[in-house]
């Protein structure tokens, strides 16, 4: 296929996302990957990209969905107005995958609280796009050059996991990375490993029954279906296997037991991924950064990750003609 069409969300106007933006698209190796069409607003592009010295982007490369003046933001600042604007980037963003207009979508960080000032009623990009497109079965992965990790439980207070830990959804998160794993990364049979929930895995239920009661026969089922998944596993040396390539996968039970590894070993790079959806769409994993807003200073390498891997994961889609709804025709509205 031709170079993918790929929607990229600029978020919170008052952070980082403008500028990450801005300057992963100034990089030759994108231009070369990908199509970009930017949702937001080209006049507060047009003033960072002047005030920060970064090549501008042009009229057809910016989809205007709002029309914010930079006076009207302060940079570092919770406001209700870029709370509407960056809602406003993700529906529009949304709503061209579905119709067939983009191959993919990256969305850079929102703030949760001025969202909400604007009546957003969710907790965050996440389960705001499961809900625009109608999906119940979706999950967080998060990918790196070492790793792949996927969440049962995503934002939820700790002491609140092992009674959401269940042997429904342990399965269901098994198989839904087996299925991203084959559709999206071109793995014919991939191996997922599973961590526990307690220390050890538990221990023979010395340290918790939750890992062979419900965990263990999760993987069973899959492993009934022709999935490989095995485990559970100690997470404490789970991922040090991982990394040193012996599992394609690891399901983590929980948000730090999977994202500690993530980010130690990949900090500025690793991307997050929403799998289970009827679109593409991939994530810098990191937020709006207000102390860096609009200075200049903001590591784009999170941005050029999550760009590359969602044109990565839409040439091989598309390639094969996996096309879901209409099938992008990649045009600008």
């Amino acid at each position: 296929m031709e170079k993918p069409t790929i929607a990229i969300t600029m978020g919170d106007p008052a952070g980082i996302g403008p500028e990450v933006t801005l300057r992963a698209l100034s990089e030759k190796k994108i231009r070369e990957k990908v199509r970009p069409l930017v949702v937001g607003d080209m006049a507060i592009l047009s003033h960072l990209a002047t005030l920060l010295n970064i090549d501008p982007l042009c009229e057809e490369e910016v989809i205007s969905v709002s029309a914010l003046k930079p006076s009207s933001v302060e940079p570092g600042r919770i406001s209700l107005e870029c709370g509407r604007a960056m809602i406003s980037y993700v529906e529009e963003a949304v709503r061209g995958c579905l119709e067939g207009r983009f191959h993919a979508m990256v969305t850079a960080p929102i703030n949760k609280l001025a969202a909400r000032l604007a009546g957003f009623g969710f907790q965050g990009h996440t389960e705001y796009i499961a809900h625009l497109t109608g999906t119940t079965n979706y999950a967080m992965m998060f990918v790196t050059d070492i790793l792949k990790v996927v969440l049962v439980t995503i934002h939820t207070p700790l002491g609140s996991v092992p009674e959401l830990i269940k042997e429904e959804d342990v399965y269901r998160v098994i198989r839904l990375s087996d299925e991203t794993l084959r559709l999206y990364f071109g793995i014919d049979a991939p191996s997922i490993a599973v961590c526990g929930l307690n220390p050890h895995a538990g221990e023979d239920g010395l340290f918790g029954r939750e890992d062979q009661e419900i965990i263990k026969p999760a993987i069973e089922r899959a492993r009934t279906e022709g999935i490989e998944a095995t485990g559970p596993y100690p997470a404490d040396t789970l991922f040090w296997r991982a990394q040193k390539g012996e599992f394609d996968c690891c399901v983590a039970m929980y948000h730090d037991q999977g994202l500690i590894p993530v980010k130690l070993t990949s900090f500025d790079t690793a991307v997050n991924v929403t799998i289970g959806l009827p679109i593409i769409r991939t994530s810098v994993d990191h937020g709006t950064a207000y102390q860096l807003a609009w200075k200049g200073v903001a590591d784009h390498r999170n941005m050029v990750s999550a760009i590359e891997l969602a044109a990565r994961m839409a040439t091989l889609r598309f390639s094969h003609g996996q096309d879901s709804n209409k099938g992008c025709k990649g045009t600008q509205p």
